[in-house]
């Protein structure tokens, strides 16, 4: 009977442990939000408006971890969605008067997806799978040709982009920058993080961890590979939408870069710097890369990006799961789906 116990008890003190660590995810994001929810009344006025940039790049580096973190497709071409979305509202308020938050939103996320959907259509639902580096590369041009496009296109303003753009406004009040609009930017951030959240831990998230895990074995258990990726990259592409729409006002202009590939690479390292496939790595990423950047470019400025460069190298070479690997396991980054062990 003692040799009974003893041998019953390993398992439970297991099953504990792993509660345990289960357990640090919520309280990670639940510690990150909580900082944010203060943030804005510790910092002074200049460093909430960077807070709040900081805040719509993390909604755009989620984007980007739903397609590489999730489905295993390597865009490099995630602000060609992010801007056109941006030169969509531009426009919008620049010809036509529009800015009522309820109208250019809802417009950015449908650019934003429309465009996803029609490049992830002709990228990804061909009659053969694409490979990695199709995808990567065709997106990388589509980035590379929406940057092109808007430099040598006058009515897009060319080289200065559009500039002078009207603040969004909700009825009769103006969202300018500032406190206001940082919160409008937390409240679309924690409202698509738990979107994210709640899809990658459904079936359908199940079904996309399998996909970048063993895209074979997932097609011959009967699901549509390439319909999954297709949905996917359109979902991640309405979220650039959104990020750049709520960037666009924010800073009051539009220009080229918002399209190209220096942005595109960018929002790579925040993922990949702070981890990718689990959200709140996207978020912890971003905003660690873009205050290192913020403090380094005042400290060093003229050897900042260098020290940034080796730091971004030193991390990746050493963590390649990224920042948040120092506190979530591996079992915890993938989650768990159905019911747990030996409930009916």
């Amino acid at each position: 009977m003692t040799e009974i116990t003893h041998s019953s008890a390993p398992p439970a003190t297991r099953l504990q442990g792993a509660s345990r660590r289960w357990a640090v995810l919520p309280i990670l994001e639940i510690a990150v939000l909580a900082i944010c929810l203060v943030l804005p009344w510790l910092l002074q006025d200049y460093l909430t408006v960077f807070a709040t940039r900081v805040l719509i790049l993390c909604l755009f580096a989620l984007s980007f971890d739903l397609v590489w973190g999730y489905a295993g497709i390597m865009s490099f071409g995630q602000a060609a969605f992010f801007g056109s979305a941006g030169y969509g509202v531009a426009l919008l308020a620049r010809d036509l008067g529009v800015t009522s938050m309820l109208l250019v939103l809802p417009a950015g996320i449908l650019i934003g997806f429309a465009f996803a959907l029609l490049l992830g259509g002709f990228l990804l639902l061909g009659r053969h799978p694409a490979s990695v580096i199709f995808v990567a590369l065709g997106t990388l041009t589509g980035s590379y040709a929406c940057d092109r496009l808007a430099r040598g296109w006058y009515y897009l303003g060319g080289q200065n982009g559009i500039p002078s753009i009207p603040p969004m406004t909700l009825g009769s009040y103006d969202l300018t920058e500032g406190m206001a609009y940082y919160y409008v930017a937390l409240g679309f951030l924690i409202a698509v993080y738990l979107l994210c959240r709640f899809l990658m831990r459904s079936q359908f998230g199940l079904a996309l961890a399998g996909l970048r895990e063993n895209e074979q074995r997932i097609a011959f258990f009967g699901y549509k590979v390439q319909h999954l990726k297709a949905i996917i990259f359109s979902l991640a592409g309405a979220i650039a939408g959104l990020a750049g729409s709520l960037y666009a006002f924010h800073e009051g202009f539009v220009w080229p870069n918002m399209l190209g590939v220096v942005i595109s690479t960018q929002v790579v390292l925040y993922v990949l710097f702070g981890g990718s496939g689990t959200l709140i790595g996207a978020v912890i990423g971003t905003i660690v890369i873009e205050a290192i950047s913020f403090w380094l470019s005042n400290s060093y400025q003229d050897i900042w990006p260098i020290i940034l460069g080796v730091l971004l190298l030193l991390v990746i070479l050493f963590r390649p799961a990224g920042l948040v690997s120092l506190v979530l396991s591996e079992r915890e980054r993938v989650g768990s789906f159905g019911r747990p062990p030996g409930k009916a």
